[in-house]
């Protein structure tokens, strides 16, 4: 078999002791481990249509010029059953297999019952029975292409197909190529924020239920808080319906829904988990800023209603973000927030991708980083998201042992404000960052300046990195576009200078290889640590005190 490029230890299947990918915690982060070690998705989601072997043959060069060690496929519900009850497991073994011989790991998506909300990968048999699989209604009582979640013949038809799934994969994946399993896709109720069926409106009118009260009552102060009002309500109700509870409007409607989606989910997971206790996440289509319930694919795992999603679905291992959007540090930052790990299963595959993952395995331990349609990327971002790619890989034996401890950060540009020096405590030591976002109209054929960057000439890049400290007033830097100077956590403190900044890169074998020393003009004369814009660099530094 062949070694793709950019791969390290821990990322080819088969090694180590061979055991079941699972989560664990370390200090206040989660890692996913596999074959006994922790693992660094550096993934890559195929576009929907794309992970079939004929189609996908031509790729892989490509996804492995990425530095990729996971592909994000989906496997699709009307293909596996195309009859009930018969099964045709030939493209799930066809990816694994391709998987494997490309020596990378796999995550599945499950596209069940919900993609994007509608149901377009049910198979024939379901969609055109819609006696036995109803669909969801609107207010007017016009029919959706989308399951309703209210029917126990759509959730059972659908757990019984994700346990097959799960038990095919028990027998044949004994590699463990799949690491991480997404069940359903972007579920979300649009363009209505709730279901009129019959059956929704019968659910609607009954009580709130008993289990979603009691986890509002336990958790009181800890629940997300853009619905404290909603929770105090449901706190001091002693029953009724989801109406008189929480009064008529939008926002009831996606709670209401939110519970009956999760509770659809939490059955499904448990099938699945029943034949192989893989991990497992669903993923959420993200909110526009000012769009209602309805405007939105609404009720999905989205931060606000995590709380409902975890009473609903405590199955779930966690729930995961999928981000389009610019501010990718404020929606990376309220998933982190609710204590589950970060994984980005999907990303804009932009030039900002590079910088983003950075930021996520940094700033938040993240589990994974995943740009959509990776097949498709080309020039600049594939370029740099490679490169993010190779400094993933060199840092991982530092970003996995430092997880969860207090001693690594991410820097990402603040979305409102690029000039001022953006403040990030590490440690005893505070970095003062500035963000450069322009490089060379070229990557390949960018001009080399006197400091040894490229020309400053041309359109905008990304700019982040992430930062380790892996001594008292010792730091390891991976990135691009950033500059960095030091300062005490209190004012009155002895200043930080630099002792010694080095560019590098650490080998397969985790050792440091020294390139070049930067204490002159690269470092300002020692007063910056400047990760140049254009290209990305790993450098090594080490603090002194002085008065």
């Amino acid at each position: 078999m062949r070694e793709a490029p950019g791969q390290g230890p821990g990322d080819r299947p088969g090694e180590g002791p061979g055991s079941l990918p699972r989560l664990q915690r370390s200090g206040d982060a989660t890692q996913l481990v596999v074959d006994g070690a922790p693992f660094l998705v550096r993934g890559g989601e195929l576009g929907n249509s794309s992970a079939e072997r004929a189609h996908l043959r031509s790729s892989w060069p490509k996804l492995e010029a990425l530095g990729l060690n996971t592909v994000v496929a989906p496997v699709r519900w009307d293909l596996v059953e195309p009859v009930e009850g018969t099964f045709d497991w030939s493209s799930v073994d066809e990816l694994v297999e391709d998987v494997q011989e490309h020596r990378m790991r796999l995550v599945v998506l499950w596209f069940g019952t919900w993609k994007n909300s509608m149901s377009c990968y049910a198979p024939d048999w379901v969609k055109s029975d819609v006696d036995r699989f109803p669909r969801c209604r609107t207010s007017t009582g016009e029919p959706l292409e989308m399951l309703t979640p209210f029917s126990t013949a759509n959730r059972d038809a659908d757990a019984r197909v994700f346990a097959a799934l799960m038990r095919h994969l028990r027998e044949h994946d004994r590699r463990h190529t799949v690491v991480l399993v997404q069940v359903e896709n972007e579920i979300g109720m649009i363009p209505e924020a709730r279901d009129r069926s019959p059956e929704a409106e019968a659910a609607f009118t009954s009580s709130v239920p008993a289990e979603l009260l009691a986890h509002v009552r336990e958790h009181g102060g800890r629940l997300a808080p853009e619905l404290a009002p909603a929770w105090e309500a449901l706190a001091s109700t002693g029953g009724g319906s989801w109406g008189d509870a929480l009064g008529e409007g939008p926002a009831t409607d996606e709670l209401f829904m939110a519970w009956h989606f999760a509770r659809y989910v939490q059955a499904v997971v448990e099938a699945g988990k029943a034949e192989l206790d893989l991990p497992m996440y669903t993923n959420a289509a993200l909110v526009r800023p000012g769009a209602l319930p309805g405007q939105y694919p609404s009720a999905g795992p989205l931060p606000h209603l995590v709380d409902v999603w975890r009473a609903g679905a405590p199955s779930l291992d966690f729930i995961a973000p999928d981000i389009y959007f610019p501010d990718f540090a404020g929606w990376a930052g309220r998933y982190a927030r609710t204590g589950d790990p970060l994984f980005v299963p999907e990303a804009l595959r932009s030039v900002d991708a590079a910088a983003n993952a950075l930021y996520a395995y940094g700033a938040h331990s993240a589990i994974g980083f995943s740009p959509f349609g990776i097949e498709s990327i080309e020039g600049d971002a594939a370029e740099l998201l490679a490169a993010a790619n190779d400094v993933v890989r060199q840092l991982t034996p530092l970003m996995t042992a430092h997880a969860g401890d207090g001693r690594m950060t991410g820097l990402l540009p603040p979305a409102d404000d690029m000039r001022t020096p953006h403040r990030v405590r590490v440690g005893e030591v505070v970095l003062d960052v500035t963000y450069e976002r322009q490089s060379a109209p070229s990557l390949a054929d960018g001009v080399i300046n006197e400091a040894g960057d490229r020309s400053t000439d041309g359109r905008r890049l990304p700019a982040g990195a992430v930062v380790v400290r892996t001594g008292q007033d010792e730091l390891v830097v991976g990135g691009i576009g950033v500059t960095i100077t030091f300062s005490p956590t209190q004012l009155g403190q002895e200043r930080v200078g630099i002792l010694s900044c080095e560019e590098g890169r650490f080998d397969e074998d985790g050792a440091w290889r020294h390139l070049r020393w930067l204490n002159g003009d690269e470092t300002h004369q020692g007063r910056h640590v400047r990760l140049p814009p254009g290209r990305m660099t790993v450098q090594r530094v080490r603090l002194y005190r002085y008065r």
